[in-house]
């Protein structure tokens, strides 16, 4: 239970900040993908889960994963066990190693869409071999990294 308080806390001290480190952007990127069918706080909590079986959300660690590393963690009972978003993770952490050499890395690659829509974002990171990034999904996930601004009340 403290676990799961505390991948909630630290969500939420960290949404809505900007940041350039491509490794808090993809814990981002894995609580958005793991986030539709569930509250932002059921996906939140498990970020010490996501953290652990995530390599501390290295994407170039997670982009090695082969299928016995991706069939532990489809098996890890502390985790969300949904096969189709643990190998999209696995997925997207290919994605952003693929990036390079055109952007320095995932952060790079984010921030040059300063000022757009997630359906814009969304669309390009699709064409580059992401899953599981729907316009609203890479909205929130934009919001939340202050690449883009909160919407006004």
């Amino acid at each position: 239970m403290a676990e799961e308080a505390n991948g909630i806390n630290e969500y939420h001290q960290l949404f809505g900040h900007a940041t350039h480190d491509p490794q808090v952007l993809f814990k981002f990127l894995v609580v958005a993908v793991f986030q539709p069918g569930l509250s932002w706080k059921a996906a939140a909590s498990k970020l010490p889960e996501f953290d652990r079986v995530f390599a501390h959300f290295d994407a170039q660690k997670v982009a090695g994963y082969d299928e016995e590393t991706i069939e532990e963690i489809e098996n890890d009972p502390a985790m969300i066990r949904n096969p189709r978003k643990i190998r999209a993770i696995v997925q997207n952490a290919r994605a952003i190693v693929q990036l390079n050499p055109e952007f320095k890395d995932f952060a790079d690659y984010l921030w040059s869409f300063q000022g757009a829509d997630g359906k814009t974002v969304a669309k390009d990171m699709k064409q580059r071999g992401f899953t599981f990034v729907g316009p609203t999904t890479i909205q929130l996930m934009l919001v939340g990294t202050g690449i883009a601004p909160r919407p006004m009340k």
